[in-house]
């Protein structure tokens, strides 16, 4: 087990991606039902104030350090943090293990029409993979009965769900044990980029630390979420201060 390291009172993992993937791997194997969560500094600010949010994280079986702000803030406290687990990269690499291991696995989320396209560029990538259903994230209260019924029927082994924080994480919560499913991830925008709709940041701009930046320039919309990150690096400041 991966200590815990508490940014802004969220307990998240610190672990490489090769111990996180292993860790999934393990509740698969297992039939956990459990859910990872994937921080980032907007996740974690959004969850200081929003306490649904910052009690489904602290309950999950992992919450690992999606962004280089989250390793830098448990650095700034003092801790121990290898590396980013960025949740685009950890779907990758399970769904690059899935043929082998005969995994069976469920997209859920986006624009309609995405989840499809998606599903089509990880056949191309990971031959072999069984993505035994999609739905797309544009559904009513109405609807969900019929979508728990459909993925249960599917009995998938791991669920990808890309309805944007705090959706995702409120969603996954709530159904968790209805769903049956093994293992559970929130993967944000991971849809929209496999399918071609989103771009990611270039890697030199990951390894720099700019992915925040690439986003924003690509969304404007989001300049206004773009403000959690200084409001971030002062609140660490802030609690570090106070501990």
């Amino acid at each position: 087990m991966s200590d815990k390291v508490d940014i802004l009172g969220v307990g998240v993992d610190a672990l490489t991606m090769d111990e996180a993937v292993a860790r999934a791997e393990r509740y698969m194997d297992e039939k956990a039902c459990v859910m990872i969560a994937t921080a980032n500094a907007e996740m974690i600010m959004r969850a200081t104030y929003d306490e649904e949010l910052r009690s489904i994280l602290n309950s999950a079986a992992m919450v690992v350090p999606d962004g280089a702000g989250t390793v830098w803030a448990a650095h700034h406290l003092g801790h121990e943090m290898p590396e980013r687990v960025a949740g685009y990269d950890l779907a990758q690499e399970l769904m690059r293990l899935a043929p082998a291991r005969d995994r069976r696995i469920y997209f859920l989320g986006s624009a309609p029409g995405v989840a499809e396209k998606a599903k089509e560029k990880a056949e191309q990538l990971y031959p072999g993979i069984r993505i035994v259903g999609t739905h797309d994230g544009f559904f009513k209260d109405a609807d969900v009965p019929q979508m728990i019924a459909e993925i249960r029927e599917k009995a998938p082994d791991l669920l990808l769900a890309a309805l944007g924080v705090p959706k995702q994480e409120k969603w996954l919560n709530a159904h968790k044990e209805d769903l049956g499913v093994p293992l559970s991830i929130g993967v944000g925008g991971t849809l929209d980029v496999m399918a071609g709709v989103m771009k990611r940041a270039p890697r030199w701009m990951q390894k720099a630390k700019l992915e925040w930046l690439f986003r924003g320039m690509l969304q404007p919309k989001r300049a206004g979420r773009l403000l959690a990150l200084p409001k971030f690096v002062f609140k660490v400041h802030a609690y570090k201060k106070k501990r």
